[in-house]
């Protein structure tokens, strides 16, 4: 079997993984359930559509809720099973080092599978496969040194310890603009933890995560602790947050989708990780470097063509900058360049889905009748070779106010509002004034003004004098609405573990057993 149609000779697995099987020059995936590749019990699929070319490049089966509950079931399963339960914190680090080791050796193919998906650039890709094995290095080697403590107690003839345990199965619902990095912010830390999982990737960028788990049975682990599920949320999403067997809820997108799980989680108590995107601030002041500002304002935005959760989707100006910032802002922009996503020339890779593109090109208009003033973009971009293609334009707004639609929910495109302010008051004013806070970047070369900015912005994340910058030493999520939990860092595995307290008597003789101690 050969992997050859899709991709170029030369891009194929590292590792000796089963090859996924071919058919009419399309990929043919099955989902992953208790160490085993099946389609789904229904036999329905779905076409997966390269975002460049049109194309459809891939089939993924189209799961329905007994697929869900084979899922969870073999999780829960697995983690009673000793080969899993039985291993000591020290063991399941070890696995999960072995399977960074592959994910680094197999790095060049899963940043191909997933620029076949959702079209990102793939040097960015690059960047994040190489930067993806430190997911799994770094709760690892954390696995073994999550501690309780001891207890002085003010009870006398009692030992009082702490313990902490894992919660059981664990459900990761990941989005399409990022599959593996956004999944592995979950996995890593559930499974250090001691936890089994169920995935459960986007219907549309599920291939890259089909692939991923080939690399966990490599690494040794038992059946059943990782298991994949595909298809429609709608079709899905209430068997998987509803099933009893389901402990915690892991889950990255949107906010309506995060409400309807955080309502359906609490009907039978399950804890909830929840980061659901923004409308993040990126705060510019007269006295930024502003060379340096503007390659922030584009990276906060048009990167990935601004399909990022912590898009700095509101540019704040200060005014005396406002006219002469944006200008330069259009002028940078002037010579951008579109292309295949492979291609490294190419800036600015094509929307992911048709949906998507869709939605930009609603509140496209929605600004407009706002009065927003459009001074640049606006429109499809047409690219010459790829007719199909769903670019768009990098889009500048002015003239928002920060009551606009436009302003306040998340596009999730790349298209920028900008709104001047006059000073720091004005400015923290305008920035926390949405429901959102996820992220927020600040631009000055006041220290003072830098510091006071970052206490008094209400977001999760705050960037002063850069944007984008994270590392999975660091916690990462959001204020209000922009979700629950956080991921990343030492915080992030606590979140998948369950805290015990422990009393051992150590007195000779009980005292009278009807009075409470």
């Amino acid at each position: 079997m050969t992997l050859h149609s899709p991709f170029p000779a030369d891009v194929s697995p590292v590792s000796p993984v089963v090859p996924t099987p071919v058919a009419d020059g399309r990929m043919v995936y099955g989902m992953s359930i208790d160490g085993a590749i099946v389609p789904a019990a229904g036999g329905g699929v779905i076409e997966s559509t390269d975002p460049v070319t049109g194309e459809v490049w891939a089939t993924i089966p189209r799961g329905q809720p007994e697929d869900v509950d084979r899922a969870v079931m073999a999780a829960h399963r697995a983690f009673h099973n000793p080969e899993w339960r039985g291993l000591s914190a020290s063991a399941r680090g070890a696995l999960l080092r072995k399977l960074a080791d592959l994910v680094a050796q197999n790095g060049d193919w899963l940043a191909h599978v997933e620029m076949k998906d959702n079209g990102k650039l793939l040097a960015e890709l690059n960047v994040q496969m190489k930067y993806l094995p430190n997911y799994y290095y770094y709760y690892g080697g954390l696995a073994d040194k999550v501690q309780g403590a001891t207890i002085p107690s003010d009870k006398p003839g009692v030992f009082n310890y702490t313990r902490y345990e894992p919660l059981g199965v664990v459900a990761c619902i990941m989005p399409w603009n990022s599959p593996l990095p956004l999944m592995s912010f979950k996995l890593a830390p559930a499974l250090a933890a001691g936890n089994t999982v169920v995935l459960k990737p986007s219907e549309f960028t599920s291939a890259s995560t089909l692939e991923f788990v080939k690399l966990a049975e490599l690494a040794g682990f038992p059946k059943g602790v990782i298991n994949v599920v595909t298809g429609y949320g709608h079709e899905m999403g209430d068997a998987l947050v509803s099933h009893p067997k389901v402990e915690r809820i892991a889950f990255t997108g949107g906010p309506v989708a995060g409400q309807k799980i955080n309502e359906a989680a609490a009907r039978s108590m399950k804890r909830v990780t929840l980061e659901l995107g923004g409308k993040s601030p990126n705060i510019i002041f007269d006295d930024a470097d502003l060379d340096q500002a503007i390659k922030g304002a584009v990276a906060g935005i048009f990167a990935a063509s601004g399909q990022t959760c912590v898009a700095g989707s509101r540019l704040l100006l200060q005014r005396s900058i406002h006219d002469q910032f944006v200008q330069r802002l259009i002028d940078f922009l002037g010579d951008v360049t579109f292309g295949h996503p492979s291609d490294p020339g190419t800036q600015i890779a094509p929307i992911s889905t048709a949906p998507q593109m869709a939605k930009i090109e609603e509140y496209v208009a929605i600004a407009k009748g706002e009065g927003a003033k459009l001074v640049r973009g606006g429109c499809r971009a047409s690219v010459e070779g790829y007719p199909n293609g769903l670019f768009y334009e990098p889009t500048i707004f002015t003239d928002v106010t920060n009551d606009m639609r436009i302003a306040q929910e998340e596009v999730f495109g790349p298209v920028l509002s900008i709104i001047p302010f006059d000073d720091e008051d004005d400015a923290v004013r305008i920035a926390n004034d949405t429901i959102f806070g996820l992220a927020a970047g600040v631009w000055t070369q006041n220290l003072g003004r830098g510091v006071r900015m970052a206490e008094r912005v209400r977001a999760g994340t705050v960037w002063v004098n850069n944007y984008r910058s994270t590392s999975i030493t660091s916690p990462f999520g959001g204020f209000g609405h922009s979700g629950i939990g956080r991921e990343g860092g030492i915080t992030g595995i606590m979140e998948y573990l369950e805290l015990k307290s422990v009393w051992l008597s150590t007195a000779v003789d009980i005292p009278n057993p009807f009075i409470r101690r």
